[in-house]
C-alpha cells in the first residue's frame, strides 16, 4: 500500500476497500487522517479491473514459470477452438458430427507433432 500511495503523489480523500480487516490496520499506520470505506459493494470497480490479471494468475496455477504458461496457452488456444462449438444454431446431429470432425483433426495434428 505504501508503494502505491508514493506513486500517487497525493494523499486521497476517501479509501474503499472490502472488508479485509487488514486494510484498517494499514491505512490507521500510513493515512490516518483519511476517511475509510470498507463495503462490499463500493470497490466493484476496482475489483473488476483485476479480472484480466485474475484469469493470468488463475491459468498460471499449475505451471513453474511465466513462459513454460506462455509456450502452453500460445499452443492450447490454437487446439481449443476446434473444439469450442456454439450449440445455439446446431442440432444435435449437426454437433456431433462437427466433435468427430476435430477429433480426426486433433489426432492428425498429434501424429504429426509425434512424428
Amino acid at each position: 500500500m505504501r508503494k502505491l500511495l508514493k506513486g500517487q503523489g497525493v494523499a486521497p480523500r476517501v479509501m474503499v476497500t472490502d472488508k479485509l480487516r487488514s486494510y484498517d490496520t494499514a491505512k490507521a499506520v500510513l493515512m490516518p487522517g483519511v476517511e475509510h470505506r470498507a463495503h462490499k459493494g463500493l470497490n466493484n470497480r476496482a475489483e473488476n479491473s483485476h479480472l484480466p490479471l485474475r484469469r493470468r494468475e488463475r491459468r498460471m496455477m499449475r505451471f513453474k514459470s511465466a513462459r513454460q504458461c506462455q509456450r502452453f496457452v500460445s499452443i492450447h488456444g490454437q487446439i481449443a477452438n476446434l473444439f469450442h462449438l456454439h450449440r445455439k444454431h446446431l442440432t444435435a446431429a449437426d454437433h456431433r458430427q462437427r466433435r468427430a470432425d476435430a477429433v480426426i483433426i486433433w489426432r492428425k495434428i498429434a501424429i504429426s507433432i509425434a512424428a
